[in-house]
């Protein structure tokens, strides 16, 4: 029996004040650790101590996750939670033993990052200037900066005024675990960022920064308060929905875009792994795959033995 106790419910939610201020993981990433324990605490009674948390509990829950039809990669993320607060109760000596151990996950499909060409950019960062769908200005200077900084998507709507360059060519960005790293916008991302700001400060006097004004954020929505991750999300679902490209793709592609371009055109893969802000170089990696399974499907389409009927 452990020396110190603490119900399931407790456990939980000292465990995400850890991860959220010790160990400093992004907002986006505690979200997402508090829903997969609440799934937990749907299961098992929270007022229960956590040293009776058994093994047999815990896939329980995964087989009740299972029929609930998540898929593998959900169910995985919840094993990933469950397996970080008993560690993080066992060394803190909540519980004697750490079952979770021999929690195992699941198979998933390698799936390859999916990401765009450059012809399919080019015509998605044009899309605002076709319409007057939403913010024209903004929405070009966001679609540019997200394509040639590599940024992901929390990054860029984090983004304050006094990050930025003097020139709009670089800008210091807060990634996961709090790490700030430097990015850069090219031509293209400059020009479009320059014209958005200056639309802003006409639209938004306040938010700029003449006067002594608060510095807010790079990107507003048409309320004029920071633009979330969620409202990025929106504003790319109108541009790639039915009245734009109807080709429905991800913040993350942008990301997804850069990496494999920069590795395409010969970067070296440890710059691009800085740029990108990965801890791990294997994460980078990926996007070398995604170059080689590019080059076999040119191959196999231009190579005259391919079985490529005139």
């Amino acid at each position: 029996m452990s020396e110190k106790s603490l119900t399931l419910s407790q456990a939980c939610d000292e465990y995400l004040l850890y991860i959220a201020n010790v160990r400093t993981l992004s907002e986006n990433t505690v979200t997402g650790y508090r829903e997969d324990l609440n799934h937990l605490l749907d299961l098992v009674p929270g007022d229960s101590p956590i040293e009776n948390l058994s093994l047999m509990e815990m896939r329980s829950c995964v087989g009740h996750l299972s029929q609930k039809k998540y898929s593998p990669t959900s169910i995985n993320r919840f094993i990933a939670a469950l397996r970080g607060l008993m560690a993080y109760c066992h060394k803190f000596g909540y519980i004697d033993t750490n079952p979770a151990l021999e929690l195992k996950g699941l198979k998933t499909p390698k799936r390859l990052p999916k990401f765009m060409t450059q012809a399919e950019v080019d015509q998605l960062c044009s899309e605002p200037g076709k319409t007057d769908m939403l913010w024209e200005k903004r929405d070009r200077a966001l679609f540019e900066m997200l394509y040639s900084s590599g940024c992901r998507v929390s990054e860029i709507v984090g983004l304050k005024i006094q990050d930025l360059s003097q020139d709009l060519g670089s800008a210091i960005v807060t990634g996961k675990g709090k790490k700030d790293r430097r990015v850069y916008f090219e031509k293209d991302a400059r020009k479009a960022l320059a014209e958005y700001l200056e639309e802003r400060d006409r639209r938004f006097p306040q938010s700029s920064m003449k006067g002594g004004s608060p510095v807010k954020n790079i990107f507003l929505n048409n309320k004029g308060t920071a633009l979330t991750d969620n409202g990025v999300r929106y504003i790319l679902n109108r541009y790639t929905g039915v009245e734009g490209t109807n080709r429905h793709i991800s913040p993350h592609a942008f990301r997804h875009t850069f990496a494999t371009a920069m590795l395409s055109n010969g970067a070296d893969i440890r710059m691009v792994q800085e740029m990108l802000g990965h801890s791990t170089i294997s994460t980078t990696q990926r996007y070398t795959h995604v170059s080689t399974e590019r080059l076999k499907e040119i191959y196999a389409q231009a190579f005259p033995h391919s079985g490529k009927k005139d």
